[in-house]
């Protein structure tokens, strides 16, 4: 099989950006030539930048498709799909799903069963379907008294490579504000002020019942079936300390400068949303994402519910002199796949997949840049 060759390339490599030619055959990297040769064959990117495709280990953008509006579910296939080319869209060659698992509410999407999502992503990916390569984030609310139950579908699944643990009790962690939450739950819920008063009650009930015990099953599920954990919204010491005991390796949404330091003393990489750096700070008052990065305590970027956030955070940590482009690059490509176990892709070496993104930065009136994304392949085959 004749190489795939993409020259004219600024590509960003794991401590530099070097100009020249790559060669994927195989599905992987088969060679780096910086500099430039006259009469060179092959995809001429024109100068843009090539990226190692973006891996993407926490977004909520499938469930927005499959409940697109509140209490209205869409079908799964469909779903599925335009979840699948949005994330493409954006540069995401390696998706985890992020499925919650747990909700009193059987009309939501996290009270009610997956059978039929996780059997339709199995479908998708074995008819080829699909433009990314699809694993599941399984997001388990500790309190709710179903969450047992509704991890049955993902119980032993190959697809299963994060399991993170929650608590969206208001009055701690990320809802330790209750007013935030109150303007959460009664703007994106539609909850009245008295309803959200009484699940506030009912929810502190609900975690003197479950919460324990609920977070010593899926400790010691990921222990016993080799899955990463993540620990969720650690706002104080003890919460690190708690998940780092546990074995949990990533403390995703850290809410304090507290807290995101113990982790990143103790070992455990800090996940923060792409949209919290694009839009200056947490929609839910809690630390910002660009100040970890400048104290050295941002390791990995999610997209959270805004799949295009991802690069225009890397742009942005970039343009503000925060990270140079190699480091802001790592934290939506190397560093989250390895931190699921992903040692195959997230970097542009010799002998690594061939999941590679075209990336031109355009200049916006504003003085900022905007990443455009003009090309993506997985495994050396382009999706987009």
């Amino acid at each position: 099989m004749n190489p795939t060759v993409f020259r004219n390339a600024r590509m960003v490599l794991g401590d530099e950006v070097v100009e020249g030619s790559l060669a994927a055959a195989g599905g992987t990297i088969a060679s780096i030539d910086p500099g430039h040769r006259q009469g060179a064959v092959g995809l001429d990117l024109e100068g843009d930048y090539l990226l190692p495709g973006l891996v993407e280990i926490h977004t909520d953008n499938f469930e927005r498709h499959l409940m697109p509006r509140p209490s209205v579910q869409w079908a799964e296939m469909p779903a599925l799909l335009a979840h699948d080319a949005e994330v493409a869209a954006a540069g995401i060659t390696t998706v985890f799903d992020a499925l919650g698992v747990g909700d009193a509410d059987p009309d939501s999407l996290r009270g009610s069963t997956w059978h039929g999502v996780v059997d339709t992503i199995d479908t998708c990916a074995r008819e080829g379907l699909l433009r990314a390569d699809h694993h599941l984030h399984v997001r388990c609310e500790l309190p709710a008294p179903n969450t047992i139950d509704l991890f049955e579908p993902f119980h032993g699944h190959e697809r299963l490579s994060l399991i993170s643990l929650m608590d969206h009790t208001p009055g701690q962690r990320q809802w330790e504000n209750i007013d935030v939450a109150k303007v959460y739950y009664t703007g994106k819920k539609g909850w009245s002020l008295e309803k959200f008063r009484r699940q506030v009650e009912h929810a502190a009930e609900l975690q003197a019942l479950y919460a324990d015990p609920h977070r010593q099953y899926f400790v010691d599920y990921c222990r016993t079936h080799g899955i990463a954990m993540a620990s969720h919204d650690d706002t104080t010491l003890a919460h690190v300390e708690q998940a780092h005991a546990e074995g949990a390796s990533v403390s995703e949404f850290p809410t304090t400068v507290v807290a995101a330091r113990a982790a990143h003393e103790r070992g455990l990489l800090t996940v923060m949303g792409g949209p919290n750096v694009v839009r200056g700070g947490s929609h839910s008052g809690n630390v910002a994402a660009a100040d970890l990065a400048r104290l050295g305590l941002l390791d990995i970027l999610s997209s959270d519910y805004v799949p295009g956030s991802l690069l225009s955070a890397v742009v942005r940590l970039v343009d503000d002199g925060i990270l140079d482009m190699p480091s802001a690059v790592a934290t939506v490509t190397r560093n989250p796949a390895r931190a699921c176990g992903l040692h195959d892709r997230g970097e542009i070496a010799p002998g690594q997949r061939a999941d590679l993104v075209r990336v031109k930065l355009v200049d916006l009136p504003d003085g900022r840049r905007q990443a455009v994304v003009r090309g993506v392949w997985r495994e050396g085959g382009r999706v987009l």
